[in-house]
């Protein structure tokens, strides 16, 4: 038997199918990549090998993921946007474990991210699986949206505990003049923070890890979101709370992440 998928009263394109094909159960990284080559491609590698050992309990080889990634930047341009989504065929709402985990590349233009500065609303809320970068977080979406709504750009999460964590689809950095302070709370490591973080150790920035309130805002000399586009864009504002600009901060930033060499896949 055939199936026939429809949008709009039109047959669905694969072009229209692909985002929402994995929108379940699933998990992914996402990169960029310039000149065919990849920064921290160690960290994505890793990060697929742990999310795919969490949520289907057997892991694709790396050699195999890095032919796969070969094969999807052949077919393309140099500069791209890459995000690459492991699944298994069952799909969700079966607890089949005998499923061989596949996986989904999608190439797109190159990002860079926003130039900011930032206005993050704070808001309470703790990621299910917060170390997993999982598909399908309806609520990432949902409170960004009402951060707009609000007059803010984007929203930062705070835990049941008061502490920062991360922010919709970017990990927080702070800077108190002197040292790189990173939030201590659940969250997802991401491949930029990890870049950054190995990066600031090797030109040798101080960093620490502590728990951030709301209410120690006020007292950062800096704060910065960073993600798989970017290492670092300005924020100027938490909540009520506003953070002073920081030139040089964001400057480490960016150093930092020009120093990780690029990768062929």
């Amino acid at each position: 038997m055939t199936t026939l998928v429809h949008r709009d009263g039109q047959p669905v394109t694969i072009a229209e199918l692909a985002p929402l094909a994995f929108a379940g159960y699933a998990h992914f990284t996402a990169m960029q990549v310039r000149g065919g080559r990849i920064r921290g491609l160690d960290l994505h590698l890793e990060r697929l090998r742990s999310a795919s050992a969490e949520l289907f309990g057997r892991t694709l080889p790396d050699d195999r993921v890095r032919s796969f990634l070969r094969t999807a930047l052949e077919a393309g341009p140099a500069d791209v946007s890459l995000t690459a989504t492991v699944y298994v065929a069952s799909g969700q709402f079966t607890a089949d474990e005998t499923a061989e985990p596949e996986i989904l590349i999608r190439t797109g233009p190159p990002a860079s991210g926003p130039a900011g500065p930032l206005a993050l609303a704070a808001v309470e809320y703790e990621r299910f699986l917060p170390a997993v970068k999982h598909v399908g977080e309806v609520a990432k979406t949902y409170l960004m949206r009402r951060a707009v709504r609000d007059g803010f750009d984007d929203a930062a999460f705070v835990d049941r505990r008061g502490r920062i964590s991360e922010a919709t689809i970017w990990n927080l950095a702070f800077w108190d003049g002197d040292a790189v302070v990173w939030p201590d709370a659940a969250m997802l490591a991401g491949t930029m923070m990890g870049i950054v973080r190995r990066q600031l150790d090797r030109l040798g920035v101080p960093q620490r890890v502590q728990e951030i309130a709301p209410a120690d805002v006020p007292a950062m000399a800096g704060a910065a979101v960073m993600n798989s586009w970017t290492p670092g864009v300005a924020v100027h504002r938490i909540g009520s709370a506003p953070v002073p600009e920081a030139p040089r901060f964001l400057d480490l930033l960016h150093q930092a992440h020009q120093a990780e060499p690029l990768t062929e896949p």
